[in-house]
Parts: structure tokens; sequence; C-alpha cells
């Protein structure tokens, strides 16, 4: 069984989610675009370039001029998917998974569409743990006779009168 998070670590990992839900989205949208550009390159010899003398998009077997696109997909979805594996890490710190949790998530950076099917699968899944514990600390606080949610230290607590 998981540990699951701290509970001091609950705000970090909201956020890391919410991060994480986007660069899921965009690595496997440039690993898409890159199965789509290698398929082109070494199926049919062309490179894809962008904004040629003639035209402004163009597959050709060598450099018409302009930018060449495959070259800057392959560098794009390099530096997402590390973004994509350190949210992961972050992710596997926080939650407290197993390390074959962590390379499953990790794989979905490699793994054409499973990114689409973790950005929606993991932050179910953290959000349930993170529910899990926080209706554990509120029994135990309850059982302990300790408010669930204590005031924070130099606060004041206003009452009408």
């Amino acid at each position: 069984m998981p540990l699951g998070p701290r509970p001091s670590d609950i705000p970090r990992l909201r956020l890391a989610v919410k991060v994480y839900k986007v660069s899921s989205v965009i690595t496997g949208t440039m690993l898409l675009l890159l199965g789509v550009v290698t398929t082109i390159r070494w199926g049919w010899g062309y490179d894809v370039y962008l904004g040629g003398p003639r035209t402004f998009f163009l597959a050709a077997p060598h450099s018409p001029g302009g930018t060449d696109l495959t070259t800057i997909i392959l560098i794009a979805h390099g530096w997402f998917y590390v973004l994509y594996v350190g949210l992961d890490f972050i992710l596997w710190r926080l939650a407290r998974f197993s390390f074959p949790r962590f390379l499953f998530i990790a794989a979905g950076g490699v793994i054409p569409l499973l990114s689409f099917f973790l950005e929606r699968r993991v932050p179910r899944q953290i959000e349930a743990i993170i529910q899990q514990t926080e209706a554990e600390r509120a029994a135990r606080d309850a059982a302990a006779g300790t408010p669930a949610t204590p005031a924070s230290p130099g606060s004041t607590v206003e009452t009408s009168a």
C-alpha cells in the first residue's frame, strides 16, 4: 500500500497536478507531431520545411531554404519530455507513489497517445488520494479532540457582538 502524501505537501501536489496536466497534453501533441515528421523523414525520405522561398510549407528531400520544422519538432519534444519527466518525479515524490508507477507515467512521453490517457487518469487518482488523506486526518483530529483545521499562529478570531 502506498504511503500517501503528507498533509503539508497537499497544496504543492495540487499545483504540480495542474502543471502536469498541461505538460502531458503538450508532450503528447509533440509526440504525435514527431511521429508524423519521422514517418515523412524515414518513409519518404523528406524533411519538413516551413517558410521556403516558393511556399509556406514544404516536404523536400534536400534543404530548399526556410526553417527545418523536423528538427524543431525533435528538439521541442525533447525539452517538453524533460519537463514532463520532471513533473512526473515531483508527483512521484509528493504523492509517494511506487517506483514502477513513476516509470509507467514517464512512459507516457514516449508511447503515442499514452500521455493523453494518463492526463485524465493520474490527476483523478491523485485527487482521490488527497481526499482520502484529508478524511483520515480529519478523523484522526476528531478522535483526538482537536479541530480539523486549526487556526494559524498569530491569527485572531473575530466574533460579532
